[in-house]
């Protein structure tokens, strides 16, 4: 019986504290049993996990942390595009009553200017007048108004940060209030335009849609704006895991209206002109007959008779 019992697998061996084999009760023999399978069943337990070290149990860690992971970077980047566009609006929808009337003036120049099919005073035929004379048109409108108006060109050089560059935009510069220093209002007529790129996201370019095509705004709200969207166009880069070239970088956007090398506050008094009229500097003349050559006129007709061809 000894030898048989060696024979029978540990794990099919009934082991429990009420299990007698003998039929009677062995006090002595109970704390042993019960002993014995509580070791057994963690050992069968243990073993299971040693032979096979990538369980489900494991793979349903690993895809838990996996997914976490995933929907953490989901809702940062929700989160973080949601929050650009909320403060791009409050930015954007706070105005003070000297940007709203620089504001409508400017609308209504650029009103004129789209419905009228016109010359420019440069000549070029371009619906609503070339981006020149659009913006000495408004220029001299505002001065006409009141304001302090004038044609900026900003210039910067190449520094380890920025590249070389230029532009050109309105400002006008206000002083009626004596408690404060002057406030300037910068006017750029291609703002939106300044901010596009070809190979923006969704997220990206539909925060662009919400900038206005032509921005009348004082210093301070422009430069939040252009923080805004630098962060974004660095975000968006970093999305698409592309390089963000330097252009597109907050200190080369600010260099663009705050380098003011030459403010120009003298604008033409050439008014723009109708396609049917000539060019202020063309005069046409009408032809003048001379006396001397009258007679040789009338003789023409009959001299070619006596004119022999060269041969």
């Amino acid at each position: 019986m000894g030898g048989a019992t060696t024979r029978i697998p540990m794990s099919h061996r009934v082991l429990s504290s009420s299990h007698n084999s003998s039929g009677g009760d062995n006090p002595g023999d109970q704390p042993c049993i019960q002993l014995s399978g509580t070791i057994f069943g963690f050992l069968e337990n243990d073993t299971t996990l040693l032979s096979s070290p990538e369980t489900d149990m494991f793979h349903h860690i690993d895809d838990d942390e996996d997914e976490d992971e995933n929907l953490e970077k989901i809702n940062d980047k929700i989160k973080f595009w949601e929050t650009q566009h909320q403060n791009l609006h409050a930015t954007l929808y706070r105005t003070t009553s000297l940007e709203s009337r620089i504001r409508t003036t400017t609308k209504e120049v650029l009103a004129e200017l789209d419905t009228a099919d016109n010359v420019c005073s440069c000549s070029r035929h371009v619906s609503g007048g070339c981006r020149t004379c659009r913006m000495r048109e408004i220029c001299r409108r505002l001065q006409n108004s009141g304001y302090n108006s004038a044609i900026c060109k900003s210039k910067w050089k190449s520094s380890s940060d920025i590249p070389s560059g230029e532009h050109t935009y309105i400002d006008v510069i206000d002083k009626s209030n004596r408690k404060k220093s002057e406030t300037r209002v910068i006017i750029e007529l291609d703002f939106r335009g300044q901010f596009e790129m070809k190979k923006g996201s969704d997220d990206y370019n539909s925060l662009v849609s919400k900038l206005p095509e032509v921005f009348v705004g004082k210093v301070e709200r422009l430069l939040t704006v252009i923080k805004i969207m630098s962060n974004a166009a660095k975000r968006c880069m970093e999305e698409k895991k592309m390089h963000l070239g330097p252009w597109r970088k907050q200190p080369y956007m600010e260099a663009k209206w705050l380098r003011v090398v030459e403010r120009t506050t003298s604008m033409p008094t050439v008014e723009p002109l109708a396609v049917d009229r000539d060019p202020p500097h063309v005069v046409r003349t009408r032809a003048r007959e001379s006396m001397l050559t009258m007679d040789l006129l009338d003789k023409l007709p009959k001299m070619s008779t006596y004119m022999v061809p060269v041969v």
